[in-house]
């Protein structure tokens, strides 16, 4: 372990120094952040007021709709001289979230991932393939830092160019790789088009996330490379990639930082808290950021909790893979479902490859889905490329009926060409929404 004496405390010791940080937290967006000041008189509370872990709940929510209202540095609760560095989000529904990190914080960040590298399987021999992309998205910088911290060697080659990932893997033999799920699916595809055993590369495990994945989806990662696949989660937001990450040794959960963030499972309904093992909404309180310290943000993210002792040693709260998004979440005929559910079934069937995509349609007043799927190239191969061939047939009809059982949801399926469906070089772009396309009208 990277620091056994956190990552093993008993929970009397971890609430002991959650406490202590909350109350540092709390202190400094009252005296520093106006947003929460005016907040805090709202609610008729002071920094006083919170004498226990329990009174986290008179704090109030934060909203990424807070931050992009007062973009750019209106939540920063340090002056500009004090931020040494500026990341935000994509930014693909309006302007950029930002947030600033001190020296501290990227001090802080870079230790955090260091440990969750650890917890993945890295060592400091290793050579870490960095296949995240570098810029405001905080993944690539911060699995760069994070890994230098450790003393690996880092190669720090981005997004894209995958002739030339291979080229690299082929030659420096890292022991870990990191990146977008979609991504590393794209990378073991093509070597085999080059006629390259993905296996073959020295690859021990793997760092992934950045996008909802399923189950299925690690099964095609491991199955390819012959790794351990490991799901590591964060958000710009809070501070970026290493909120938590899931254990070489159970895979069975992502290890919370809970010295670093408080994270609550609330009914995004009722905003009240759910028991641990049920679906609620992640919300996450940082504990030791300066730059940009947030309160009880909710991150839209569908999760459960456990607090049992991981198999590992470590004692740290575990959180379950994302299920979705409370915005990702498909009403289809009056049914809920999240995209990751449908992947879940779909993946399971035998002769389809792990790329899809979901098309959201309007028929009448009635939305629809229209599956977009490929067969794997051994399947494509035994029908001799005929889509019309009867297997494909009871593959389509095993397909609808399956997730009509699981999702109780209807679909159409269309089945592509191999390579027709775009492969990603950064997250993969699962839902297609065509409701608002108009039909030609034919005279």
């Amino acid at each position: 372990m990277y620091h056994p004496e956190i990552e093993t405390a008993s929970r009397g010791e971890m609430e002991k120094i959650q406490l202590t940080r909350l109350k540092e937290t709390v202190e400094r967006v009252y005296n520093n952040t106006p947003f929460y000041k005016e907040q805090f008189d709202l609610l008729g509370i002071t920094p006083a007021d919170i004498q226990s872990l329990a009174d986290i709940k008179k704090l109030p929510f934060t909203k990424k709709v807070n931050l992009r209202e007062h973009y750019p540095f209106g939540l920063f609760a340090v002056p500009m001289d004090e931020v040494v560095r500026i990341h935000g989000s994509s930014g693909t529904s309006g302007k950029p979230t930002i947030v600033g990190y001190t020296k501290n914080d990227i001090e802080m960040w870079s230790g955090l991932l260091a440990r969750a590298i650890v917890a993945a399987g890295g060592r400091k021999s290793d050579i870490f393939h960095n296949a995240y992309g570098y810029g405001l998205f905080t993944g690539g910088i911060g699995l760069h830092y994070g890994a230098e911290t450790l003393g690996a060697a880092v190669v720090p080659i981005s997004g894209g160019n995958t002739e030339r990932q291979i080229t690299l893997l082929e030659d420096f033999k890292p022991r870990g790789i990191a990146g977008t799920p979609s991504y590393i699916l794209t990378i073991a595809e093509k070597m085999e088009e080059m006629g390259i055993d993905p296996a073959t590369n020295g690859i021990e495990y793997g760092i992934f996330g950045a996008e909802p994945w399923s189950e299925e989806i690690r099964h095609a990662i491991e199955d390819k490379l012959k790794i351990r696949a490991m799901d590591i989660y964060g958000l710009s937001e809070v501070m970026g990639p290493g909120v938590s990450i899931e254990c070489y040794e159970a895979q069975n959960g992502l290890h919370i930082a809970e010295d670093h963030f408080f994270v609550e499972i609330i009914d995004p309904e009722t905003l009240e808290p759910v028991a641990a093992g049920k679906d609620g909404e992640l919300v996450i309180t940082s504990l030791t950021k300066e730059a940009l310290p947030i309160i009880r943000y909710r991150t839209g993210d569908i999760t459960s909790i456990t607090r049992e002792k991981c198999k590992c040693g470590r004692t740290t709260i575990r959180m379950a893979r994302v299920k979705g998004r409370t915005d990702d979440m498909l009403i289809i005929r009056g049914v809920n479902v999240f995209p990751s559910e449908i992947e879940r079934e779909l993946l399971q069937v035998e002769g389809l490859a792990p790329h899809y995509q979901i098309h959201l349609l309007k028929k009448g007043n009635m939305d629809e889905i229209e599956l977009h799927v490929e067969l794997t190239p051994k399947l494509y191969k035994d029908i001799g490329g005929n889509l019309n061939h009867p297997q494909i047939q009871m593959l389509s009809r095993k397909v609808k009926h399956d997730l009509k059982n699981a999702c109780l949801v209807s679909v159409s399926l269309v089945i592509e060409n191999i390579g027709s469906i775009p492969r990603s070089e950064g997250k993969a772009v699962r839902v297609i929404d065509r409701r608002n396309e108009r039909k030609e009208v034919t005279q």
